[in-house]
């Protein structure tokens, strides 16, 4: 994978911090009860669209609240991009995927003490 251009990179963050608050105000809307944080932007270098990975926080249902929030994106996008007339010329067609991190992290977290709980084999000489 190529590495991103300041541009990109800064596009990118202006997506990024404009959709957290997005998410912020009107996330509940889509998915009730949840916490929503964009943890990170991709964008092509054509800047045409925009991968955007979310994490879901006190929610069981997270795969559906995505989802809807899918099925949301259209009105995403048109909230974006009231926000970010004056600094793009389009707004980028935006794809959301799951960031599973903290997942991976807690499961990473539980095989390490289930290893580290095992007793020792002693050492042959």
């Amino acid at each position: 994978m190529a590495t991103e251009s300041k541009r990109q990179q800064r596009f990118a963050g202006v997506i990024q911090q404009d959709l957290a608050e997005i998410f912020q105000r009107e996330a509940q809307q889509w998915a009730p009860n949840a916490f929503i944080t964009v943890t990170r932007v991709r964008v092509t270098p054509d800047l045409a669209i925009a991968r955007v990975y979310l994490s879901f926080i006190n929610t069981a249902t997270a795969k559906e609240d995505l989802e809807k929030i899918k099925s949301k994106s259209s009105e995403i996008r048109y909230k974006l991009g009231t926000r970010i007339k004056n600094n793009a010329r389009i707004v980028p067609h935006l794809e959301f995927f799951l960031d599973d991190t903290n997942e991976y992290v807690e499961h990473m977290d539980k095989l390490f003490d289930q290893i580290s709980k095992e007793p020792r084999q002693p050492d042959e000489d």
